[in-house]
């Protein structure tokens, strides 16, 4: 009988240990740094982008980092705001509207230089639109209702023109991502639409759009856009690593050229709240916030 005691006792005690030893090691396992972006572009290319962006995330931070698709703009907000996510790339209204649906706990940390002096671009394939004007009485598309550079400010500036879109075009349609804007107007599905100018670029320096047949007829002035947001419960120190890791990405290097250029970006620099403030008075003045 003693010597069924020892055995349990000593199995208990194996047991005891095992879970001491062997719960941490899960739980490190377990760890992992969730990544997400605004659907702006298609999922495959969002996927391509954020590819060696995740890989260099995780020798910088020395945990597993995956990327976490969402549906819509609105589900990368909640994203970050239920911290369901550590790390989202927002448009600068998104940014807006996630600071105000968390009562201003999201910090955004970095943004690329480009989004210092960020701009929209108006495309057209109808022969007889020149200029903003000429969109009177067109089918007329935005992006996303949710996004900064292809509806918010191009919006903006159409208000500032005296143009209402709802007044002014016969259909104002939403395309929900610039690269799809670009197809609708290519297509003659609306004869006018508005998106962020770096996809716009891209597609021109990729020539995956005519531009014979496909042209620019207004540039918006600049406002700040994008940027990479945290959740304020971030640890202090974690959020200097990730901020650390942005600012450090170089073109002098294969890693950093291969993000950067991915990215759209030249480098990255620090942000704040106040860089957001001009957008959040312009969703309001539309009423979109």
């Amino acid at each position: 009988m003693n010597f069924q005691r020892r055995i349990t006792s000593a199995l208990l005690t194996c047991a005891v240990l095992a879970i001491t030893v062997l719960a941490p090691l899960a739980h490190a396992q377990q760890a992992v740094f969730r990544i997400t972006a605004i659907p702006d572009e298609s999922p495959t290319e969002l996927a391509r982008k954020a590819a060696p962006l995740v890989k260099y995330l995780e020798s910088k931070l020395g945990v597993k980092v995956e990327f976490t698709p969402v549906t819509d703009y609105a589900a990368s907000v909640e994203a970050l705001v239920n911290k369901k996510v550590d790390l989202a790339w927002f448009g600068g209204f998104t940014f807006v509207q996630a600071h105000v649906r968390s009562g201003g706990k999201v910090i955004p940390l970095v943004q690329r230089e480009e989004d210092e002096k960020f701009r929209s671009v108006f495309i057209t394939s109808d022969p007889t639109v020149k200029t903003l004007a000429d969109l009177k009485g067109k089918d007329v598309s935005f992006g996303s209702q949710s996004s900064t550079s292809g509806h918010l400010m191009p919006r903006s500036f159409l208000l500032d023109q005296g143009i209402n879109p709802e007044k002014a075009f016969r259909r104002v349609a939403y395309s929900g991502a610039h690269d799809a804007t670009i197809a609708a107007v290519a297509s003659g599905k609306v004869q006018g639409g508005a998106l962020n100018i770096s996809v716009w670029d891209k597609f021109v320096a990729d020539k995956k759009v005519d531009t014979s047949k496909v042209r620019v007829i207004y540039t918006t002035p600049p406002y700040y856009d994008y940027n990479w947001t945290v959740h304020a419960d971030m640890p202090a120190a974690l959020r200097q690593k990730l901020t650390d890791a942005f600012l450090s990405l170089s073109p002098a290097t294969p890693e950093g050229k291969q993000i950067l250029e991915l990215q759209r970006a030249t480098k990255f620099v620090p942000t704040k709240v106040e860089n957001y403030k001009g957008i959040e008075s312009a969703a309001r003045s539309a009423e979109l916030l």
